[in-house]
């Protein structure tokens, strides 16, 4: 394979082609536009199906029609439009059926602005919409992963019959980088069992989120949450760089997980031993190997564009075993190695006297 300068939005769009996916259904809305521009022209030349709906809502219950029939399908947004999805998403995990959405995450609350954030960490991971479920999170940091990741979530869309959305925000959709694309795979000659392509010859197949009465849906519900313990167990994703000999441990995700390798980089060549622990997948979150390295560190940094959300999910694995120190940048603001650093050698000097 050979690389290429990919801009991140081109760049998963062009990946989901490549991997069979048959129709994609969007609204258009900055910071990741261009991966309805691309897929206008791309779709069409490969004879599948592209459409621009007339909004998010739209969008997302033709992607919720189009997975019924079993034919491989995703979406894309960002921030305000994937709170429009919030209920068609619900309808699709009540349903078991395979979906790919990547939310390209913008400022907020509100219509914010169109600078990466990672504020809706959230409302992706605790649950994308109402009920007991979660989907599965991916989380990349650069255009290569994006790119990886589209190709993943569609395999675990389809393995466990859930929603897969992937966690990206504005400077991943926005950068460009030297990146190799999956080779073309031809798109799925057969549908699924499951999937509704006529019963003929067959007995029909019912997809449907609507169960009345309580004791119905509590069943619905227990094999929902068993599913989702399976996937706990399996599917757990995450990175580490120098962690072997850490003594403080840096903690972030996407764009911050990879400013925190420079900001690793600069502390080990004053001899500070830090290491990184980036989760791959926001859920499940990779709270065993995080649980382990609080044992092994005397201090952690979580950095994130954010509040602090998953600050939250670290604080709760952790259980108080070392001191958490948090370093948050909001509104579209991109945190600056100088200024994650100082907090870091703050914390460092806090653990050594401990």
């Amino acid at each position: 394979m050979v690389k290429q300068l990919l801009k991140g939005n081109i760049a998963f769009a062009e990946a989901a082609v490549r991997n069979g996916l048959e129709a994609y259904f969007g609204y258009p809305i900055t910071p990741q536009s261009e991966a309805l521009e691309h897929l206008s022209g791309r779709m069409i030349e490969e004879g599948r199906v592209f459409l621009q709906a007339e909004s998010e809502v739209a969008a997302i219950n033709m992607v919720y029609g189009a997975a019924c029939a079993g034919v491989r399908t995703m979406t894309s947004t960002s921030g305000p439009g994937f709170s429009l999805m919030a209920e068609g998403l619900s309808y699709i995990a009540g349903s078991e059926i395979p979906v790919v959405v990547v939310n390209m995450m913008r400022g907020g609350p509100g219509l914010g602005n169109i600078q990466p954030s990672q504020a809706d960490y959230f409302l992706m991971t605790k649950t994308a919409g109402h009920g007991d479920f979660h989907p599965i999170v991916l989380a990349p940091s650069n255009v290569q992963e994006l790119i990886d990741d589209v190709g993943l979530a569609f395999e675990l869309a389809e393995k466990y019959r859930t929603l897969v959305l992937i966690a990206g925000d504005g400077s991943i959709g926005q950068i460009m980088e030297a990146a190799e694309l999956p080779p073309m795979q031809p798109v799925r000659a057969t549908r699924p069992a499951w999937a509704t392509t006529g019963a003929q010859g067959r007995e029909r197949n019912v997809i449907t989120s609507l169960y009345l009465g309580a004791g119905n849906l509590e069943v619905v519900n227990k094999r929902l949450q068993a599913k989702l313990m399976e996937i706990k167990r399996h599917e757990a994703r995450f990175s580490e760089v120098q962690t072997e000999d850490a003594e403080v441990l840096l903690v972030a995700y996407g764009t911050s997980g990879r400013i925190c390798v420079s900001v690793l980089r600069e502390a080990r060549r004053e001899g500070l031993k830090v290491g990184l622990f980036r989760p791959r997948t926001l859920w499940p979150f990779p709270e065993e190997r995080l649980a382990e390295l609080s044992h092994q560190v005397r201090g952690i940094m979580v950095v994130e564009m954010s509040a602090g959300q998953m600050l939250e999910d670290v604080e709760r694995v952790a259980q108080g075993r070392v001191p958490i120190r948090f370093h948050g940048r909001m509104g579209g603001v991109i945190p600056m190695v100088d200024e994650i650093k100082l907090d870091l050698d703050a914390l460092a000097a806090d653990v050594a006297v401990r």
